[in-house]
């Protein structure tokens, strides 16, 4: 493989799961339209009621946060955590007339830390970040934490052997099995069921994981 197709998909892996200056406006769009089957998928396991606290953790583009907002309605807060500073402040243009509102609070962070109290979530959905952690034990407890007694937590994440076929995966990505992802949930305190989304080119199972 050539030093230029590497640094290519380096660069591609890079902006997935950071999005970025110019590239990343690109990825943005590209994150909203091929993820938003699997996003909507989320939401509706999820199922959060009019007027709870919800969040979307790693919202890229945005597309949960437009979802979420619609669900909860004019009584709902939804809470869009993003390690991007771009995303953040693409959310923030975006987004103006929610955050005026107070229906939308936006905050640099990440599923390892997550900048929320203990408890203080209805429900919470986090879709393709889980290949960008390191320790997904503690993102699993930092899931837990601060979900409410009853809250549901949705992971999606694209199948395992799907996304080891795409070339950028190499170069950046943490492909862990299902059933791991599942383990650690259930060693966090939760209970977890497992449903699949057919979405093209790569089919996403989705994890809900509730706490008792």
């Amino acid at each position: 493989m050539t030093g230029v197709r590497v640094r290519l998909l380096t660069t591609i892996a890079g902006q997935l799961g950071n999005p970025h200056g110019v590239l990343g406006k690109g990825v943005a769009f590209v994150l909203n339209r091929g993820n938003k089957r699997a996003i909507a998928a989320a939401v509706d396991a999820a199922a959060p009621a009019t007027g709870a606290t919800v969040a979307d953790i790693g919202f890229g583009g945005g597309v949960g946060l437009e979802l979420l907002l619609a669900r909860v309605g004019a009584e709902g807060v939804v809470h869009g955590i993003e390690p991007s500073p771009d995303m953040l402040a693409r959310a923030r243009g975006r987004f103006a007339v929610e955050l005026a509102e107070g229906r939308l609070a936006l905050a640099d962070g990440a599923l390892a830390a997550l900048p929320l109290p203990d408890a203080s979530l209805h429900a919470a959905i986090t879709v393709n970040t889980l290949y960008f952690l390191a320790d997904l034990p503690a993102a699993c407890a930092e899931l837990a934490r601060v979900l409410r007694p009853g809250g549901t937590a949705v992971i999606g994440i694209g199948d395992p052997e799907a996304m080891a076929e795409m070339p950028f995966t190499p170069y950046g990505f943490t492909l862990r099995p299902v059933a791991d992802v599942m383990a650690a949930l259930s060693s966090a305190g939760l209970t977890v069921e497992q449903r699949t989304v057919p979405n093209r080119p790569i089919p996403h199972h989705l994890l809900i994981a509730r706490k008792p």
